[in-house]
């Protein structure tokens, strides 16, 4: 998609730079637009641990080149099949919650017909890296085909009025390698003439709402308007969202999903006020081996200083300041997991899905 006019991908290699990986630092975002190289599968891990590339289809594309980076280092006296493993390993414990990466990951070692060639891995690392990051451009474009249909539906129940979206976090395209999975559908809304509006909740502690989809939807001239992560279950008493859009991280065979923290508390508004709550994902985060999530999916908890201290500009430095006393504890855990029975269904590249078992398993294999 595009910033200030010029289009990019979250990740990429250039074609005269194939010993690197490129990506938009996300960290700095929205103050500093950074292009940040990645030549090792180090770099990878860091670049996914700090943020730099976040969003579960980004970061499992981010983890299938740090395979082809891998390879890359290798040496006629490197142990070819055990320093790949090892490689996979590592990349996949960087963040425990989005299934994207080891299955990213998992998919690109499983791509390695012969170990006896440090160019040959090299090789067809780069194919299968090349191949998972435009399929997972690929589903968010079929995301958007489906996901246009409920905002036209709801374009024309509400006899031509904008249709009024609640997000939270970010699953746009910065998110997803290009065009997003909550946000596709919004594009192409705005493309066909549909008037949308969309309702950003600031995502604390790191306010990727804020910080992320403000500036996509900004970029886009898409209507939209910042709102504290505490504000939108009155939003929906008032009647002033008519559908409630996310991504996910993970999805249990069940329906369950795990998604940003906060994610559940807005479903239980949805839920309560009868707003539809939909879940934008590619089929690539469902986790079919997972019954249920509750005790299963694995959630991260970060640093608790993301909690005790914000980043913002300040005489046009990024500053980062306390906003606490001094000695304050605290707690960051990054995600939490919505019910199937909160749900009213999955956006994939697939179709519509039913949050059930039986619906997730004909559909998602």
């Amino acid at each position: 998609m595009r910033i200030k006019g010029r289009s990019y991908q979250s990740i990429w290699i250039d074609p005269g730079e194939p010993e690197n990986v490129k990506i938009i630092d996300q960290a700095r975002l929205p103050f500093s637009l950074e292009i940040k190289k990645l030549c090792s599968a180090e770099d990878v891990y860091d670049a996914i641990y700090s943020m730099s590339v976040r969003g579960a289809p980004a970061i499992g594309a981010a983890g299938a080149y740090g395979m082809y980076l891998a390879a890359l280092e290798m040496s006629s006296a490197t142990r070819y099949r055990e320093h790949m493993h090892n490689a996979a390993h590592y990349l996949i414990s960087c963040r425990p919650t989005a299934v994207n990466l080891s299955w990213a990951v998992t998919k690109v070692l499983s791509s390695i017909s012969d170990y006896g060639s440090k160019d040959k891995i090299a090789e067809e690392t780069r194919k299968a890296a090349d191949e998972i990051c435009q399929a997972e451009i690929d589903r968010c474009r079929e995301i958007g085909n489906h996901g246009i249909k409920l905002l036209r539906e709801t374009h024309k129940r509400k006899n031509g009025s904008a249709v009024n979206i609640l997000t939270h976090c970010n699953a746009g395209w910065l998110a997803c390698v290009d065009y997003g999975t909550v946000t596709a559908p919004v594009y192409m809304a705005r493309d066909e003439g549909i008037p949308v509006h969309v309702w950003v909740s600031e995502t604390r502690p790191r306010n990727q709402g804020a910080r992320l989809t403000c500036f996509e939807l900004a970029n886009e001239n898409i209507s939209h308007t910042l709102v504290t992560d505490n504000e939108c279950g009155l939003l929906m008493q008032k009647g002033m969202v008519d559908i409630v859009l996310t991504g996910s991280d993970r999805v249990a065979r069940n329906g369950d999903s795990a998604n940003k923290i906060g994610t559940y508390l807005k479903a239980l508004a949805a839920y309560d006020n009868n707003i539809p709550y939909y879940i934008a994902v590619p089929s690539s985060s469902f986790d079919l081996s997972i019954t249920e999530g509750p005790g299963s999916i694995p959630l991260e908890e970060r640093d608790p200083g993301e909690v005790l201290y914000m980043e913002g500009l300040a005489d046009g430095k990024i500053t980062r300041f306390r906003i606490c006393e001094a000695g304050t504890d605290a707690l960051n855990l990054a995600f939490d997991i919505t019910p199937a029975r909160l749900i009213k269904g999955f956006i994939t590249e697939k179709g519509i899905v039913k949050p059930d078992e039986k619906s997730i398993l004909e559909k998602i294999n």
